[in-house]
């Protein structure tokens, strides 16, 4: 969704002159986070579906309809949590930006010794950062102010459709490689075929989770195999107990 009205003025919601008509980096880095993290819910958890009911049952019908009605679930329950999530984000951004615009047209003084001490803080000489304060100031009030005060672009305020739709595509993706190794695999193997192409998505998402967020990789590799393997572990013991109870 774009920026929407602020108060009783408009917050630029189109990019600067010169910049291309693209999302910006804060939306770019929402939907690619919402993106990693829905692809590693819908392989940890469809994959603890499928193979706790494998533990239930030998049958692939039962294990199919319980897959596909875990991956149905999950999609949605991801992309509605995502939508709730950035929506309220977004919220939060847009009243802080009417405040800050209110504050800017009720009292541009105090605003502008703001600004300047801020950028006195990061080290530059007051008369230099008075010098700055008023040249951005005067170029681009309100975008200059919420960036050094509040740590938001008014150009680049969150999506929660880029997001919903990111988390949900992406478990989608995610719920089939478990759900697809499962069911089509031959009964004498499909348990450790899905282990085995669960593990090697599980390292891919650990591995780009971590790249996006400048962590060391092997740690988040080991971490989210780890997850995994205990969430998989879990489910078909469970499922061979019931299964046994119900025989």
């Amino acid at each position: 969704m774009a920026t929407s009205e602020i108060s009783d003025a408009e917050v630029p919601t189109g990019p600067h002159e010169g910049e291309p008509h693209a999302a910006g980096l804060n939306n770019r880095l929402n939907w690619l986070r919402a993106a990693v993290l829905g692809a590693n819910d819908g392989i940890v958890s469809t994959a603890g579906i499928v193979i706790g009911a494998a533990g239930a049952t030998s049958d692939s019908s039962p294990i199919m309809i319980a897959g596909v009605a875990g991956l149905a679930a999950g999609a949605m329950s991801m992309g509605a949590g995502e939508y709730v999530s950035v929506s309220t984000q977004r919220d939060s951004e847009l009243a802080l930006l009417a405040k800050e615009k209110q504050e800017l047209r009720d009292m541009p003084e105090e605003e502008l010794a703001e600004l300047t001490a801020i950028y006195v803080e990061k080290g530059l000489d007051p008369e230099l950062a008075h010098e700055v304060a008023v040249e951005l100031t005067k170029n681009d009030a309100l975008g200059a102010h919420a960036e050094a005060e509040l740590g938001i672009d008014p150009d680049d305020i969150s999506s929660p459709w880029h997001a919903a739709w990111a988390s949900m595509l992406s478990f989608t993706v995610g719920a089939l490689l478990p759900l697809l190794t499962m069911t089509l695999g031959a009964e004498s193997i499909r348990i450790w075929l899905t282990v085995v192409a669960v593990v090697a998505a599980l390292a891919v998402t650990g591995f780009v989770s971590a790249r996006l967020g400048y962590a060391d990789p092997r740690r988040a590799v080991l971490r989210n195999i780890a997850g995994g393997l205990f969430a998989m572990a879990v489910t078909y013991v469970i499922g061979s107990l019931l299964g046994t109870q119900i025989g």
